[in-house]
């Protein structure tokens, strides 16, 4: 009976990735929705205790935050664009600054160029390679930006209803419960599993954006370039623990490379971001947030490693927020506890032998 359980679990698991990978276009703004609604949760509940309905004070959240990124959006697109244009000679003018050190790598480089060279020399006669015919570049650049404005206004709409509705879901939930205990037990844990991820998520969100604020104006006092798109990277970047830290730090690093005369001015700038990340990793964030939700590093990397393959950058994103509301809601049931204690970063505590004796 037991191995039968665990495969109707295992072919569960299954298909629910399948179902993930394939229904990504419905799948991923829908969690978005989820994480945005209860991230401005705690603001409705705030403006809610002073009076405000929820469905105006929704309205004017949700407004903001598209006007907000909508602004973002507006003022990078002429950097990112530039960049992404840029980016041969960026890395042509690089690789010119680094030549020392790619020195001890062209013998391995030519090594490679003169098997590459074999293998298509021993390439028998008869044996046609077959190039697959592309779309048009305009019909797909045409069709991404489609899907993704669909994406965004499913996001934000959606989130807009969930924040309105108020205590509806919770209403529907203790209604399924047959006796006046299991009611109170259930709106229980659904009012502490949302206040504590709310809270979060919306610490969290005001952390990297301080963090992004302070490495922009940090970079711009510095000479860099374009300085309000590395403070909006590293703000977004740091959802990704450790691994957003380092890509910003190379991606700093690099362009101070080429823009700055001089190697070790140069290193100032992912110098200053480094000093930041670990102030806000080591001092800020667990002094606000506190320790009890910390994940421990190998759940992390993980989660990145398989939200990435699933969704992509968006899906690596939502890791992290995705493990916190899996270990709260884990916490506050019995059966689950194991499953909250490997994702929390701290062991829990083992009695002693001795207090077991004494117990005995």
């Amino acid at each position: 009976m037991t191995a039968i359980r665990w495969l109707l679990t295992g072919i569960f698991i299954f298909m629910a990735i399948f179902a993930l990978y394939f229904a990504k276009a419905f799948f991923m703004p829908v969690l978005l929705a989820f994480l945005l609604a209860l991230t401005l949760t705690p603001v409705v509940r705030f403006l809610r205790k002073r009076g405000v309905p929820d469905a105006v004070s929704a309205t004017l959240l949700v407004l903001l935050s598209v006007i907000g990124i909508a602004t973002v959006g507006y003022l990078l697109s002429g950097p990112v664009i530039d960049l992404i244009n840029n980016a041969p000679s960026i890395g042509q003018q690089l690789a010119e600054r680094l030549e020392r050190l790619r020195k001890p790598f062209e013998r391995i480089m030519n090594i490679v160029g003169q098997m590459s060279a074999v293998t298509e020399a021993r390439q028998e006669p008869g044996v046609q390679r077959v190039v697959l015919a592309q779309t048009g570049v305009v019909s797909q650049a045409a069709g991404n930006v489609l899907s993704a404005g669909t994406s965004i206004t499913i996001v934000f709409v959606l989130s807009l209803f969930l924040l309105a509705s108020g205590t509806m879901f919770y209403e529907k939930i203790i209604q399924s419960f047959a006796t006046m205990s299991e009611k109170k037990r259930a709106l229980r844990v659904v009012y502490d599993v949302e206040r504590e991820i709310s809270r979060y998520l919306f610490t969290v969100a005001l952390i990297n954006s301080g963090l992004g604020a302070v490495i922009a104006l940090g970079l711009w006092m510095l000479g860099m370039p374009n300085p309000l798109v590395w403070g909006t990277a590293a703000a977004l970047l740091n959802f990704l623990p450790y691994v957003g830290a380092f890509i910003t730090i190379v991606l700093v690093a690099a362009i101070a490379l080429i823009s700055f005369d001089t190697i070790s001015y140069a290193l100032l700038a992912p110098a200053f971001v480094l000093m930041c990340d670990i102030v806000e990793g080591q001092f800020v964030t667990p002094m606000i947030v506190g320790r009890r939700l910390e994940i421990n590093s190998v759940a992390i990397f993980i989660a990145i490693a398989f939200w990435s393959w699933l969704w992509g950058f968006v899906g690596a994103l939502m890791a992290v927020p995705l493990l916190v509301v899996i270990k709260v809601f884990c916490d506050h049931f019995e059966s689950l506890t194991h499953v909250g204690n490997f994702l929390a970063a701290a062991p829990a505590p083992v009695p002693d032998d001795d207090e077991d004796d004494e117990a005995a």
